[in-house]
This record gives C-alpha cells, sequence and structure tokens, in this order.
C-alpha cells in the first residue's frame, strides 16, 4: 500500500519536471530573442486642472406636523384579595426511647494452651575427607631461536608529477550557447 504511494508521488515529480524544464528553457529562449528595452521616460505630462461640476442646492426638507395623541384613560388598578393566614401546624411531641437492659456476658472459660511435642535433635552429617591427588606438573616450554631481520635496502622515493594549469578562458561549445540575437 505505502509503495504504490511512493510510486505515484515520484512519478508524478519526475513528469513534472520533465514537463517544466521544456517551457523553461523555451522561455529563456524567448527571453534572449527579445530587443532590449528602451529607457523610462524622465517626466511624466501634468494633468490638466478639470473644472468643478456647480451642483443645484438641495431642497430644503418639508417640516411635518406634530401628532397630538389623547391622554390615557386613568384606570386604577385592581386591588388583589388578602391572603388568608393559614395556622401554624403543631406537631405531636416525638414518643421518648425506652431505655435497653445491658447484656451481661459470661466470663470466657480459661483453657490452657496446648503444649508443643518437642523437635529432636538430628546428627550432624559428616563428609569424608577429600582425597589427596597432587596436582600434575606443567611441561617446560622450549626456548625459542632469535631472529635478526636483514636491512632495509636504501630506495630513493618516488617524485610526484608536477599539476598541469588549467586555462582561464572556457572554450564555448556551440550547440549549448544561445543563438545570436538579431
Amino acid at each position: 500500500m505505502a509503495f504504490s504511494h511512493h510510486f505515484y508521488f515520484l512519478a508524478s515529480l519526475v513528469v513534472a519536471l520533465l514537463l517544466s524544464s521544456t517551457h523553461v528553457s523555451l522561455a529563456a529562449r524567448h527571453l534572449l530573442d527579445t530587443p532590449v528595452a528602451p529607457p523610462p521616460a524622465s517626466t511624466l505630462p501634468s494633468i490638466p486642472s478639470l473644472p468643478k461640476p456647480t451642483l443645484p442646492p438641495l431642497p430644503s426638507v418639508p417640516t411635518l406636523p406634530t401628532a397630538i395623541l389623547p391622554p390615557l384613560p386613568s384606570t386604577p388598578l385592581p386591588t388583589l384579595p388578602t391572603q388568608p393566614s393559614l395556622p401554624k401546624a403543631t406537631l405531636p411531641p416525638l414518643p421518648s426511647v425506652p431505655t435497653l437492659p445491658t447484656a451481661t456476658l459470661p466470663p470466657l472459660p480459661s483453657l490452657p494452651l496446648p503444649t508443643l511435642p518437642t523437635q529432636p535433635t538430628l546428627p550432624k552429617p559428616t563428609l569424608p575427607p577429600l582425597p589427596a591427588n597432587p596436582l600434575p606438573t606443567l611441561p617446560t616450554q622450549p626456548t625459542l631461536p632469535t631472529f635478526t631481520l636483514p636491512p632495509l635496502p636504501n630506495t630513493p622515493l618516488p617524485t610526484i608529477p608536477s599539476i598541469p594549469t588549467i586555462p582561464a578562458t572556457i572554450p564555448t561549445i556551440p550547440f549549448l550557447s544561445p543563438p545570436p540575437s538579431n
């Protein structure tokens, strides 16, 4: 699944680069073929002054008559009936809680704890003595003869060749340079 996404992304990137490189090179060639633009004008012409238009005066706003409203009737608010007073509720007294008799428990019998049997003593194990085997003796290492190396030959070091100089001007390649502008 992830491979197909990467493949489509890379394929579309390659196609976009191939198409854009063609158009970019054609645009660059057309830019080289265009003549040089003239220098910009140094002074701009002055803008002529336009006559100011004369507008007719605005008409005056007519005065509207003020409306006279009749007075509102003065009706008295109706009086609400008085709330009757409710009698206060009296609760009967709570009954008294009877006292419970205290329970007396008989004393616990005192039983003696059982005695545990005594643990028998086990004899200590004794191991037999280890055999007295002597350690093996290692053979002596033989002595190696010493070698002397022959002296190295006295050869001169090789000389490094000199680096050639690079020309200062780069030669022009005809098919890579743009055509001359006419």
